[in-house]
């Protein structure tokens, strides 16, 4: 099964559901109305991989309003994405016990 985790008012997002649409069947995710928690964010981080900062919206008013910076530790950046999903980067495409990024949207087509 694959998930995307969608903000339907991105791009970016859009345009990755239309390329995973097109590969199959997709359940999408509205992540801001259907917020993963902390332990469903550290799992879909590892399957990821890379620092926990690349997985955040570090450019995003929010994340100065908060107070958080790139050097934060990961458990600051864990739960800031918790208790504030709009900090997560989007789209997140999920399929075959992988991960990975829609920025650009291609970079999901090797996970389908």
């Amino acid at each position: 099964m694959t998930i995307i985790w969608h903000n339907p008012r991105c791009s970016k997002s859009r345009q990755t559901l239309a390329l995973v649409e097109e590969k199959g069947d997709v359940t999408i995710r509205r992540y801001l109305d259907d917020a993963p928690g902390l332990d469903e964010i550290k799992q879909v981080h590892a399957l990821l991989g890379g620092p926990v900062i690349g997985m955040m919206r570090a450019k995003d008013a929010l994340f100065r309003e908060l107070g958080l910076t790139k050097d934060d530790d990961d458990a600051r950046l864990f739960q800031a994405m918790a208790e504030h999903p709009a900090l997560i980067e989007r789209p997140i495409v999920l399929a075959k016990g992988k991960a990975a990024m829609g920025r650009p949207p291609e970079a999901v087509l090797g996970i389908l």
